[in-house]
């Protein structure tokens, strides 16, 4: 089995910082590109960043300059640094990794998410 397990959500003030971790774990030979994508309420979810295995970025025009993703591959785990938060950052946000996993193939694998709330 694999699992994604992510952490470092909560409420901060508009303005603030927060670090997402998203750690990988189970029956992985090899991951891909990792990503940090979120849902606000009524709406739909979008991709927030991405990372290749190779470390080349990308992020969504709303994050950009704010926002920094990264990965550790020893811990095959992927963060997401958000600083100058606003209350529009306020989703769940959830990882999503490309995989090989032992039993060969390659998937996609969600975690179940953390919320991040901006707010005064």
């Amino acid at each position: 089995q694999v699992q994604l397990v992510e952490s470092g959500g909560g409420l901060v003030q508009p303005g603030g910082s927060l670090r997402l971790s998203c750690a990988a774990s189970g029956s992985i030979s090899e991951i891909y590109a990792m990503a940090w994508y979120r849902q606000a309420p009524g709406k739909q979810r979008e991709l927030v960043a991405r990372i290749t295995s190779g470390g080349s970025t990308n992020y969504a025009d709303s994050v950009k300059g704010r926002f920094t993703i990264s990965r550790d591959n020893a811990k095959n785990t992927v963060y997401l640094q958000m600083n100058s938060l606003k209350p529009e950052d306020t989703a769940v946000y959830c990882c999503n990794t490309a995989l090989r996993p032992t039993w060969g193939g390659m998937s996609s694998y969600w975690g179940r998410g953390t919320q991040v709330t901006v707010s005064s």
